[in-house]
This record gives structure tokens, sequence and C-alpha cells, in this order.
């Protein structure tokens, strides 16, 4: 149920994303979806083995090398995707992977809280 969660959480990401930022767009909620389901299974199944190929780009800049790659996976979700979900570009994409962790490490970070609190 957590992944449905996250799946959900990611494509309202993309729809807000995709109002801010002029070169990408989503057209509607049921590709929004897609995009984030078709994302999941590329991190789960590519992102692992691109991340080993290139650890030592990684350590080299101490992670920030992770963001490349999660531009990457989201150029490889707009190929899948076709219409309906467009990048225009790499530099856009890395746009997107950097505001999506800070969003992600926001709702982490609350959602730890709530649970710290439920621990007392």
């Amino acid at each position: 149920m957590e992944w449905f969660g996250r799946i959900l959480l990611n494509a309202v990401f993309f729809l807000l994303l995709s109002l801010l930022i002029p070169s990408f767009t989503v057209v509607g909620v049921g590709n929004a979806i897609l995009a984030s389901i078709l994302l999941a299974l590329v991190n789960m199944l590519v992102r692992p083995l691109l991340i080993l190929f290139t650890l030592p780009a990684t350590i080299l800049t101490l992670g920030l090398f992770l963001f490349v790659i999660n531009a990457l996976m989201l150029l490889l979700t707009n190929k899948l995707m076709g219409e309906g979900f467009i990048i225009d570009g790499f530099g856009t994409a890395l746009l997107i992977a950097i505001l999506m962790s800070i969003l992600n490490l926001f709702l982490n970070s609350s959602n730890s809280k709530r649970e710290n609190r439920r621990r007392r």
C-alpha cells in the first residue's frame, strides 16, 4: 500500500512541476500516474545497474552524480511514455530530478517526525 501511495504522490509532484516548469508537460492525471509507475519500474530495474557502473563518479562528486542518474531515469521514462509526458531536454530533467528530491526529502522528514511522535 505504501508503494501505491508513493506512486500517487509522484504523480501529484509531476502535475505540480508541469505547472511550474514550461519545458515540462504532463497531459492529464492518467498520464501522470502512468509516468509515475513507469518511473518506479525504471528505478527498480535500470537505476541500480547505472549506480553500480557510475560508482566512482558518484563517490568523486560526493553523491551529486545521483541527480544526473535520476535525470537519466526521467528521460528514459519520457521515451517510454511518448505523448502526454514531455521533457524538453536534459537540463529540464535535471531540474525536475532536483526538485522531486527536495519535495520527497521534505515529505519523508515530516513522515518520520510523525512516526516518532506515534512511538512515544
